[in-house]
């Protein structure tokens, strides 16, 4: 029993000197983390104050830039809001510039409207229409042909008016121009829908052409009087282009009644070749008052020719007269020299000097 309780009093004695040693061991340990938190923590105080000092640098900095930039930044702004005023103004004028343009480019797109409607007006009723046409025929004409050549709405022999009339040179027969063209059942045929409809509006404008051109043939083309050709104006050369392709048999057929399908080109043309005949007319008609004028100044050169003969005769005596009195007035020059050099034989020279100073006998001058 003693044994056991020396054990017991030896184990518990190790057991207290091994918590002791431990907590010594712990004691230092929390001595030395206590002096690394001191160091520590003086550390992180000089940290702090010195940040401290930094941030009062920066916030009087601040304080600094911050009382000192509204005046700028003041400034700053003024010159913008004044920068975009000018350039809000100067927009606003350009985008006023742009809508009076727009405005008036749309009052012009209205005009063309109404003057569209009223074209397409005229084009659809047959009496203003031919009013159009017999407008578009008395433009060319009055542009190439002088005033006389021609005339609009004349009445014939038989008592029919013709749309215009152009008086052919050397008394030949005038030229017929018609400008009545069934547009209606052109535009007709252009504006069917369907295959039938079309096939009727090409009966309708071949029935139409056929008893146009009869009337023309039958009503303009007088022996005599009119040539035996007239022309059919049509006012487009769409229209001229199409008949040639489409309906070539009713162009030959209307060639056939003497009657000519003509475009406003051709219609020109054939003009201008008219114009061309009536100059040479003209031309041939001043041809005998050309020459008179040719002769009359032929014979102006002659007279002047034969006048400047004669002054060219005058000048050659006016010169051989001048020679002759300068030869003369170098004679004394020379006696006079010799009359100061005191030379052997002066009276005899003397006497020759009287008698070449004798007055010189002038040639008349003619007259023109």
């Amino acid at each position: 029993m003693v044994l056991i309780l020396a054990i017991s009093l030896w184990r518990i004695s190790r057991h207290r000197a091994v918590l002791d040693f431990q907590a010594a061991a712990r004691a230092r340990n929390a001595e030395l983390h206590l002096n690394i938190l001191l160091q520590t923590q003086a550390e992180m105080q000089g940290r702090i104050q010195t940040m401290a000092e930094l941030f009062g640098a920066r916030q009087a900095e601040l304080d600094k830039s911050f009382r000192d930039k509204p005046d700028s930044m003041t400034a700053r702004i003024g010159q913008t809001v004044d920068a975009q005023t000018g350039s809000t103004h100067e927009s606003l004028s350009k985008l006023q510039e742009r809508l009076a343009v727009i405005n008036s480019a749309q009052n012009n797109i209205q005009s063309l409207a109404g003057q569209v409607a009223g074209l397409q007006t005229i084009l659809f009723n047959k009496q203003t229409r031919g009013v159009f046409d017999q407008g578009r025929v008395e433009a060319i004409i009055t542009d190439i042909l002088p005033p006389g050549a021609y005339a609009f709405q004349a009445t014939l022999s038989n008592k029919t008016r013709s749309d215009c009339i152009v008086y052919m040179p050397y008394d030949a027969p005038s030229l017929i121009i018609d400008a009545k063209f069934p547009l209606e059942a052109w535009n007709a045929m252009r504006n069917a829908k369907t295959p039938q409809t079309r096939h009727e509006a090409e009966n309708r404008l071949r029935k139409n052409m056929e008893i146009h051109i009869r009337d023309i043939a039958q009503k303009y083309l007088i022996a005599g009087e009119t040539q035996d050709t007239a022309f059919l104006f049509v006012p487009s050369e769409s229209i001229f282009a199409a008949m040639h392709e489409e309906f070539e048999m009713l162009v030959q057929k209307a060639g056939c009644f003497r009657v000519i399908v003509v475009s406003p080109s051709l219609l020109m043309l054939s003009i201008q070749v008219v114009q061309a005949i009536l100059k040479d007319v003209r031309m041939r008609e001043q041809e005998r008052l050309i020459q008179s004028e040719v002769k009359k100044i032929i014979e102006d050169v002659s007279r002047l020719d034969d006048r400047a003969r004669k002054l060219q005769n005058h000048f050659r005596q006016t010169e051989k007269d001048i020679n002759d009195i300068l030869v003369l007035t170098s004679k004394p020059a020379r006696r006079g020299a010799k009359i100061e050099a005191l030379e052997p034989g002066f009276i005899k020279e003397s006497e020759t000097v009287k008698q070449e100073l004798r007055p010189v006998t002038r040639h008349p001058v003619e007259d023109e």
